[in-house]
């Protein structure tokens, strides 16, 4: 077979699609006046990580065309990141440096938050977020999202079309309630 590189991705549309998706429901309002996240640039990427953490985590043990569906979600996310450095005026030799610098945070955030799903640990989950999403430290917001995260997994659970493009999450109040909050 011969290699084209005009060959459109399989995946791109349905990962923009529940990109879009996540970007909507990051950029809810109650995140930001209700549970003590920061509304600037660095609270709106970490609350985009934060769901990109969740979807992951509801793909991880699919099927190799799933698995390649989270890798293209996975790329798209840091195209955004990128794109959107650029727009903000970062310079060209800035920008790797700085999406190098988000690709960590988002792992570090991953690797923080991955352990306390599948056991339901609440009081984990909350040191971690706390720890993750806010400066200082706010273990009572952080438990708010603990449950937040809670309700969404579980949500997202028996969802299969998620590689197909549907995502469908609850409304935060929604959320925190359906995770026991």
């Amino acid at each position: 077979m011969i290699f084209n590189p005009f060959r459109k991705n399989p995946h791109a549309d349905a990962a923009y699609a529940v990109y879009n998706a996540i970007v909507a429901q990051s950029r809810h309002p109650d995140f930001y006046l209700h549970y003590g996240i920061n509304d600037n640039v660095t609270g709106r990427f970490d609350m985009i990580a934060l769901h990109l953490s969740l979807v992951f985590h509801r793909l991880h043990e699919e099927d190799e065309k799933t698995k390649a569906f989270a890798q293209t979600l996975f790329d798209l996310f840091f195209k955004d990141m990128d794109r959107s450095l650029r727009e903000m005026g970062v310079g060209d030799l800035t920008v790797p440096k700085k999406v190098k610098k988000m690709s960590e945070l988002f792992y570090g955030l991953l690797g923080s938050i991955k352990d306390h799903f599948d056991p339901r640990d609440v009081d984990g989950l909350t040191e971690a977020l706390s720890r993750n999403l806010f400066d200082p430290e706010d273990p009572e917001n952080a438990k708010i999202l603990a449950y937040y995260c809670f309700g969404q997994l579980d949500h997202l659970d028996p969802q299969g079309q998620i590689d197909k493009g549907t995502l469908n999450l609850l409304p935060p109040q929604e959320a925190i309630k359906a995770g026991g909050g």
